[in-house]
Formats: C-alpha cells, structure tokens, sequence
C-alpha cells in the first residue's frame, strides 16, 4: 500500500523510517502519520543506525500483540546474539532476569515480586511524601520568578520520592540517577550500566544489614527468593521505569497545560484539573513513546505481513493510542491508552506513578498559579532517542512569592 508521502522532517531512507534522530523527536505525529499512510498499522523502523525493528502503530495490532506472549514474548536473547555489545541502545533493551525482559515461569516469578513490594506501599502516605518533597523544591525556586521546571522540580522531585519508596540513601541515588541517565541517553551506556548496577549493589548489601519498610526491603524478603543479580535488574526496572518516565510524565503534561488553548486559559484556573492533562498527555505525548518490546521465536503472521524470528517488535504507544480508528474527541479521565502497557505485561506501579505525576503538578500550580512558558513554544527541544519523548528544558517563569508552604 505504499502511496505519495507528503513533505516531512523526518523521511524514510528506503522505506525504512529513522527514529534516533532530531528530526523525529521534534515532530513524531507527523511522522506516525506518514507511516500509516505507507504502511498501515506495521512499520519498518531503524531504532540505531543499522538496528532495525517492526513498530507497531495499529491500536488493535498491539493490543494483539501485547496480549500474546507466546508468539510474542519479551525475552531478547535470541536477538541480541547478533547485535554487537557496543551498541548504544543495548543496555534499554538487553535481556536482564527481570520481568520487562522475561517470559513463562521467569516473568511470573519476577512479577509476583515486584507487584507484592509495590502493592504494600501506602498511597496516602506516598501523597504525603511527594507533596512535602514538592514544598521544598518550589521553596527554592518561588522567590526566583523563572525556573527549568524539568531540573528544578520534576527531576529532583521523582528522584528523591523513589529514592523514598525504595530506602535508598541520596548518596547512593546519585550514582544511580547518573548511570540511568547514560543509558536513556545512549552516551557512554554501557559505562552508565556498570555505575548503574554497582551503586544497586550497593544498596542491596545496604538493606541486608539494616531493612525498612521499603521496596528494596520487601522485594529481598519475598518468597520468591530471588538472588543477588536478580534483585540487581529489578531495582533496574524500577528505576528506569521510575525516574526517566516518571520526569517525563510531570514536564509533558505542564507542557500541554501551558501551550494548549483547551487547557491553557482553564486548568491553572481551575476548570480543569490536572487529571484531565494528565490523561491528554498519556494518549498524546505518553513518557515512553515507543517500548514494551518483543521478539517472536519463529515466523508470526500480523494482518498479511510476516514479522522474521528473532526480530525486535516495538509497540508505539504513542501512534497506536492516536490511531483514527479509534480516535474520540474526549480523552478526559478517559484511559484507554496504552501509556501504561496491557497485558501480561502492563506496569504494576501506574497507580504510584499517575498519583506522583498528579500530585506534583497540582501542587505547582497550587503554588505558582501564574506559570507561562519562558520562550516561545516552538523552542522547546525534544531530545532524541527511539523510546522516550523527552523535553531537553521546560523554562517558566511566573510571579515571585516567599515560600511555598
């Protein structure tokens, strides 16, 4: 079906349509809308330079998908032995014994242990936390009148409130947050992964001696009995889904409060609420734009086409939640996206994770009511990378006040 493309920032060279570079991070609904003309609901996509993928952008292809684990399962193995160890990218997709990157009896066994540890938490009291947090972040930035909401607040805000939940001490956090930000970005990642997987180390070994009522604590005592590597690479999927993603949600959705005309002149107002940008920003600019990977162990048929063995399967949450097969006009509190995943597979902490995004932001506007963005909309840089969609910077500036308590 491939027709006339239109004019694009981001072209496919041989139809195969690039999604590491700026171009496509500046614009991607254009691209996911180019794709669909050419392609329909599966995409030839190139994740690095020369590693290719299948993106998924057919909502109901991917609920298909996702809901398949045995033709379509998470473990990378067979894959990875053909991609060289160097690859930029490898450490966001390798195999690790945890549940993201497990299938069968593995994956449960993983799962299991991470969603008791998540379960235990007490929301109220993690309400509570994120908002004391949230007051003493704006406390420094309030009598300021400008800020980078990304470092300023939503980074150290999420970092210190997983910190929280996982009894991590700050000085073994900053290791942590250091090594994850090497690998999202793909510079020096493997580096990243190895100052990533000691500092995890370290807290593991740091929790054995003297346990809390954490998550690091309740995952080492589950019956589950996992060992020292496997608590390492849960702790890994809880920080890359907890930090990254998390900062992402929080910039996103102010982003969308303060240059959208539906919401610009009402949410910091009061007409809408935070949940209403925040259910906008999952359906349209979700944190993780492109992820929940697979790789079928053997030839799969998909709507005519074959997807090869062994080849990564990508799932963009982002194109398939705006697919117009299903499209509607009102998203508010409406939660049919895939932002969070389905399946076998769908993240156990998005109660956590939506109540932190939702706090935080309330919180901010409840403080500094007068947001505006500090440059022109047009000027915000998206920073590239397959998976994530990522401001680089979310400069405001807004009315001093003497404290934010």
């Amino acid at each position: 079906m491939n027709q006339p493309l239109p004019s694009s920032p981001c072209p496919a060279v041989d139809g195969v349509f690039p999604l590491h570079g700026a171009e496509f991070a500046a614009d991607p609904h254009s691209a996911y809308e180019r794709m669909r003309l050419a392609y329909g609901s599966l995409v030839p996509v190139e994740l690095h330079p020369g590693v290719t993928a299948t993106l998924v952008i057919g909502y109901r292809t991917a609920l298909r998908i996702l809901n398949d684990p045995v033709a379509f399962p998470a473990d990378p193995r067979g894959w990875q032995s053909t991609v060289p160890g160097d690859c930029p990218i490898l450490p966001m997709i390798e195999w690790r014994p945890n549940a993201l990157r497990s299938s069968g009896p593995e994956h449960a066994r993983y799962r299991a242990a991470t969603t008791a540890a998540l379960s235990a938490e007490d929301l109220h009291a993690l309400n509570w936390q994120v908002e004391e947090i949230a007051t003493g972040l704006l406390n420094e930035i309030s009598p300021l009148g400008r800020a980078d909401l990304l470092s300023q607040y939503a980074f150290p805000l999420v970092f210190q409130t997983l910190n929280t939940l996982l009894g991590c001490p700050p000085e073994i956090g900053e290791r942590v947050a250091r090594g994850m930000a090497a690998i999202f970005e793909g510079i020096d990642a493997q580096r990243g992964n190895d100052i990533l997987t000691a500092a995890l180390d370290e807290l593991i070994t740091v929790k054995q001696q003297r346990a809390g009522d954490d998550v690091t604590s309740r995952l080492l005592a589950h019956e589950a009995g996992l060992d020292r590597i496997e608590m390492i690479h849960q702790l890994v999927t809880l920080y890359g889904a907890g930090i990254e993603p998390q900062t992402n949600l929080i910039t996103n959705t102010v982003r969308l409060m303060l240059t959208d005309p539906r919401f610009s002149g009402d949410v910091l107002s009061g007409s809408l609420t935070a949940i209403d940008a925040l259910d906008e920003t999952l359906y349209t600019d979700p944190p993780m734009a492109n992820y929940c990977l697979s790789y079928p162990p053997r030839p799969v048929e998909v709507e005519g086409q074959l997807l090869p063995a062994h080849q990564p399967v990508v799932v963009s949450m982002a194109a398939a939640s705006n697919d117009p097969a299903i499209a509607g006009d009102d998203r508010a509190r409406n939660r049919a996206h895939l932002a969070w995943s389905t399946g076998p597979h769908t993240c156990p902490a998005r109660a956590a994770g939506y109540l932190i995004a939702q706090t935080a932001i309330q919180h901010l506007c409840d403080v500094l009511p007068d947001l505006r963005l500090a440059v022109p909309a047009p000027q915000l840089v998206w920073r590239p990378g397959p998976f994530h969609r990522a401001l680089a910077a979310l400069p405001v500036t807004f009315s001093p006040t003497c404290h934010a308590s």
